[in-house]
């Protein structure tokens, strides 16, 4: 067994353990936290099977796009954001051993390149740029299932807009055109008390 097929094995291994702690854990500040470490090792995966862009883009577009589905989780549930701030320390054992985990790994996955690990049957012709050729086939070949894909995000985050609305709330603007023609008789009402003898 080569080295590239032993880092392979290792971040499998890690993934199919995320995914499961992803839909065993109670606590959902956890499962988003193993949700990253499985997108993070997939992506690595990818990196080993010399698709660079997918591992990229899996790293940047679903980790993040994570993030913003647990924010937009914490505002459809009105969670105390001063309770889960509160409780930073208790979380940060395990976000410091899965931040390990990832520095790791895509150490493994650097090394597994670099100390020159033959890949399989991937062998790529000098010259020839995977990016290029998947932009080349998604604005070709792929141009509507690609706008397609972009209409359907477009049509999700309009409606996680809808649902987080909860109506204008009151502020304390005024209207400079009311200030101007406001007359005292309406803003000042003197009162009439009778005095109280002892």
């Amino acid at each position: 067994m080569d080295f590239q097929t032993l880092v392979f094995y290792f971040l499998s291994a890690i993934l199919v353990f995320a995914a499961l702690r992803v839909i065993t854990a109670r606590n959902p500040i956890h499962a988003a936290l193993h949700l990253i470490l499985a997108f993070f090792t997939c992506g690595g995966i990818w990196a080993l099977l010399q698709a660079e862009f997918l591992a990229i883009a899996i790293i940047l577009v679903y980790v993040g796009a994570v993030m913003v589905l647990f924010l937009f989780v914490v505002m459809m549930l009105d969670v105390n954001i001063d309770r889960i701030r509160q409780g930073f320390w208790n979380y940060l054992p395990l976000g410091a051993v899965l931040g390990l985990l990832m520095v790791m790994e895509m150490g493994l996955v650097l090394s597994s390149k670099y100390l020159q690990a033959p890949a399989a049957d991937a062998v790529v012709p000098a010259g020839v740029s995977n990016v290029r050729e998947i932009g080349r086939l998604m604005f070709t070949d792929f141009v509507y299932p690609f706008e397609l894909a972009s209409i359907v995000l477009l049509v999700g985050m309009i409606a996680a807009i809808v649902l987080t609305y909860r109506g204008r709330k009151p502020s304390k603007y005024t209207n400079p055109n009311q200030q101007v023609f406001v007359k005292a008789k309406d803003r000042i009402r003197v009162l009439k008390m009778p005095v109280e003898k002892d």
